[in-house]
């Protein structure tokens, strides 16, 4: 089935130039071989992919396109050891696209319960639209190959047990969490559980799960309040007045973010890094006379916002700006008084981060993303931290957030901006002690949220 939008994406993602391309006679193994491609030989992400190749299918195979993509991405490196135990060489320069072709074959015999003749049928004629047709009887022969001698050669791949992970991340993970990093391992290699944001100026949570029962969706409620999550994950056309902004697709940590910022009516307050809008529209569910200001550095993801907007019926000043440059926008925030200084009740800041929390939503992620990207990240999220900062009123709250669960992004950051910002303090969240962190992390939890960081910081005044 198709999966729903989340509101929780991976930032600073390259997108293609391109214009979406017509349709073509391509079948969806043809399409979803190109899209393989691109992200693994291009590092494109499928967020952006994804909705480029749509219109190349028809609309009923889209849900297996994203099940072929998303799934071969989530276990790359295990059907990389399966194919490579089945070729005399590897395939390269134009013969990429029948490797890729083979590596989503593979997904399907081994994780989908499509035929075998059917996969295999369908990944020969695939050959033809993708313009290697005299390599079909390769494509045949591996594949038939395969299901001959499947089982000593799955045998010999899971001889030691997989982490589908960089080894990179995996080294960064041991080092951060030394207990628990094979349970943040195999939360990130699960499909990721779908959860509800229910929006308390329409409907209670208990109404609603009455209403969803009603459709015959199962859920179960969850903290914080408004969070449901669904037994069995369903496009949101099925949701009951989704079209009316009942209810907002978003994952349960990334729900504490509204909360922890904790927005009163009447404050002018600034998203940071909003698109694609479920924080924004959140913030005015808990606020609904607050101004906001929602500002992303990506025009076109900021279309996102505007029609979460609609759909929700809020309305909330929407900017494209740099986030480490706020002369350049603050211009355009109108003040309460006249010739008065902008600044900021709150802040939400969802900086730009490595996305590592959120791998089991994007399981692209794990390669596209490279251990040198960190300290990038990190120091791109200090200039936001320093720039926006000067834009908080005496007394007002800040609130710093990623989907990161790497400390050089999370309780690392903050401990550097405290030692050089000695107007910021500290404050407590209603979360169980995590000893001497700054901070809270939120791992990803099988059946639960994914992984998210919190630090709350009130400015003193002078």
């Amino acid at each position: 089935m198709i999966q729903a939008s989340n509101n929780t994406q991976p930032r600073r993602i390259r997108r293609t130039g391109k214009t979406a391309p017509k349709s073509t006679a391509l079948s969806v193994r043809a399409v979803a071989a190109q899209i393989i491609l691109q992200v693994v030989d291009q590092r494109q992400s499928l967020s952006v992919l994804l909705p480029h190749h749509q219109s190349r299918v028809n609309p009923q195979d889209f849900p297996l396109l994203q099940e072929i993509c998303f799934g071969v991405c989530r276990v790359l490196p295990r059907l990389e050891q399966v194919l490579a135990a089945l070729l005399a060489k590897p395939l390269k320069g134009k013969l990429r696209i029948l490797h890729c072709l083979l590596l989503i074959t593979l997904y399907q015999l081994l994780y989908t319960r499509i035929p075998a003749h059917a996969a295999v049928d369908e990944a020969v004629n695939a050959t033809v639209g993708l313009k290697v047709g005299p390599f079909r009887g390769l494509v045949n022969g591996v594949l038939r190959r395969f299901l001959r001698e499947q089982e000593p050669i799955l045998a010999k791949v899971d001889k030691h047990w997989q982490t589908l992970h960089p080894e990179w991340l995996v080294n960064r993970l041991k080092s951060a969490y030394p207990t628990n990093w094979r349970d943040i391992i195999a939360a990130n290699n699960q499909k990721p559980p779908m959860w509800l944001r229910v929006n308390p100026q329409r409907c209670t949570s208990a109404d609603y799960q009455a209403l969803l029962a009603q459709q015959g969706i199962e859920s179960s409620a969850a903290q914080p309040a408004q969070a449901l999550c669904l037994t069995q994950a369903c496009a949101v056309g099925q949701l009951p007045h989704f079209a009316q902004g009942w209810v907002t697709v978003q994952d349960l940590h990334a729900q504490w973010a509204a909360r922890l910022l904790a927005p009163q009516n009447g404050e002018l307050i600034l998203d940071a890094c909003a698109a694609p809008g479920g924080k924004t529209t959140h913030i005015l569910e808990l606020a609904p006379q607050a101004r906001v200001v929602a500002l992303d550095i990506e025009q076109h993801r900021l279309q996102r916002v505007t029609e979460n907007l609609a759909r929700m019926g809020q309305q909330a000043q929407v900017i494209c700006g740099d986030a480490t440059q706020p002369a350049q926008w603050m211009s355009q925030i109108v003040a309460e008084a006249e010739k008065s200084a902008v600044q900021f009740d709150r802040i939400l800041l969802d900086a730009p981060c490595s996305a590592t929390g959120v791998i089991r939503r994007h399981p692209d992620i794990k390669w596209l993303r490279q251990e040198a990207d960190i300290a990038q990240l990190a120091a791109l999220q200090a200039r936001i931290l320093t720039a926006l900062w000067a834009k908080l009123k005496p007394n007002g709250v800040l609130l710093y957030a990623t989907c990161s669960v790497l400390p050089p992004e999370n309780t690392q950051q903050i401990a550097a901006f405290l030692a050089h910002h000695t107007d910021a303090e500290l404050l407590p969240l209603p979360f169980a002690s995590q000893g001497d962190c700054i901070g809270h992390q939120f791992i990803p939890q099988e059946n639960a949220g994914d992984g998210f960081y919190y630090a709350k910081l009130r400015k003193r005044p002078h």
